[in-house]
């Protein structure tokens, strides 16, 4: 019976290395479509939301199978229970790359982005890049110091969404409102996409050591 845990529970971790494999390509494709501007790739990025999304309810079987066939208490509980969360958080990244590719389809043929804030956006993909695979490898290697320095990364992105309405409350702003309207919706979906993304990065850390991290 352990043994079969154990296989069910490296199942779950693949799917959900799986799924941050596949947020990092969605939120690094919606970068790139919402600053070509770019059709093409905005509709396959909403498209493949639906993978993510069907991945999550593998997870979420694949846990309730769990619990309700093995019973598990304890640790292993704490372990089936955490990697529910997690799955949730990757979901929902992949919603908010959908987002990022839903308003740059909307504003086709234009680019919703104004170049005044262009560099802003394209760090703030950046940065979003780097915490999904961050996360895709303290998955893999259950590296709870990794998973720690998410921390640092959404600082960063937390900065760069001050930098973004610094610049759109300045006496120079002359892009209007509807611009402005997207930027913040845009600049929001990238700060809480790293936002999830410390959040499984704190469920890494509990499942290595046992320990909450503050």
């Amino acid at each position: 019976m352990r043994d079969e845990f154990r296989a069910d529970l490296g199942e779950v971790t693949r799917m959900l290395v799986s799924m941050a494999e596949g947020v990092r390509t969605a939120m690094r494709d919606a970068t790139t479509a919402l600053l070509a501007p770019d059709e093409a790739l905005a509709e396959l990025v909403i498209a493949r939301d639906a993978e993510i999304n069907a991945t999550y309810r593998l997870v979420e079987d694949r846990v309730y199978s769990l619990l309700a066939q093995q019973a598990p208490v304890a640790s292993d509980l704490r372990l089936v229970l955490t990697a529910l969360h997690m799955a949730g958080d990757l979901e929902r990244m992949g919603d908010l790359a959908d987002h990022v590719a839903r308003t740059a389809r909307r504003r086709l043929p234009g680019c919703a982005v104004p170049e005044v804030l262009t560099d802003v956006f394209r760090q703030m993909g950046d940065i979003a890049d780097r915490v999904a695979s961050k996360i895709a490898r303290a998955l893999s290697a259950a590296d709870a110091v990794a998973a720690a320095r998410l921390e640092q990364d959404d600082d960063a992105m937390d900065e760069l969404h001050r930098t973004l309405f610094k610049i759109m409350f300045s006496s120079d702003w002359t892009e209007g409102t509807e611009a402005a309207v997207d930027t913040a919706l845009l600049g929001r979906f990238y700060e809480r996409y790293a936002d999830h993304a410390v959040n499984v990065g704190r469920h890494v850390v509990f499942l290595v050591t046992g320990e909450a991290l503050g």
